[in-house]
């Protein structure tokens, strides 16, 4: 079987898989080319967390991230701005997808956090925004995903949604960068390889998004690519 054929056709496993998952864009969206927005006075710390059940101010590129407060896998509360300063990666995480594993295990997710996580002014932060009775949802099964993935830093749990939409997250993985003035400069995919093992790259060429951008803003230079289309399995949201 032509190759590009039997690729083609893991990538429609897989969605089938997943249960319902998004078609990947094959390179960055056309929002992309532009560069992320100047950050302007007062941008610099994030907004205040809204009060319980009230729904956030919706991220935009090039503004304040939104701020957050949620709880980790120990019941522990963790807030965005406790981060004022550093370069914060926020990745959008659900155990059971088989993008979110395979991303993990095979591809371009698999060991980046603990990369990073000898640099102090970088903080990784996944986020599962998965409702009660949806896939991946749950203390015991993310707990398991951690040992399994050897995972370093906090999965935190948005059950209902609130932040997970306040971000306009769709997938899993979708991945976000916020640099250390709070703003929020990278929204999109972890990579340019749909088949989440890094194998099938638009261009023939790997690009890891994330790697990129976190260089470049160690380089203190904007980010060359902003935004680009997530793929994975759809964030599995409650009712609205």
């Amino acid at each position: 079987m032509n190759t590009s054929i039997a690729r083609a056709l893991s990538i429609a496993t897989l969605c089938a898989a997943a249960g319902a998952c998004d078609r990947p864009g094959t390179g960055p969206s056309n929002e992309q080319s532009s560069k992320a927005s100047p950050v302007e006075p007062g941008l610099e710390n994030a907004a205040t967390p809204a009060p319980e059940g009230k729904a956030l101010a919706a991220a935009s590129l090039g503004a304040a991230a939104p701020d957050f407060a949620l709880t980790d896998l120990q019941g522990k509360s963790v807030r965005l701005a406790d981060f004022k300063g550093k370069t914060v990666v926020l990745e959008w995480f659900n155990p059971e997808c088989p993008f979110v594993k395979l991303s993990h295990t095979k591809g371009s997710l698999k060991g980046l956090a603990e990369k990073h996580a000898g640099d102090a002014s970088l903080v990784w932060l996944a986020i599962n925004s998965g409702a009660p009775g949806k896939q991946g949802h749950g203390v015991e099964v993310n707990a398991q995903a951690v040992e399994t993935f050897a995972l370093k830093h906090p999965v935190l749990l948005d059950p209902e949604g609130r932040v997970g939409k306040a971000y306009g997250a769709t997938n899993t993985p979708h991945m976000y960068i916020i640099d250390a003035k709070g703003t929020l400069v990278y929204s999109g995919a972890i990579d340019n390889s749909p088949d989440a093992e890094g194998q099938s790259p638009s261009g023939g060429t790997l690009v890891n998004y994330v790697s990129q951008a976190l260089d470049e803003l160690q380089q203190g230079k904007a980010v060359s690519v902003p935004k680009t289309k997530a793929y994975g399995c759809s964030v599995k949201y409650g009712e609205s």
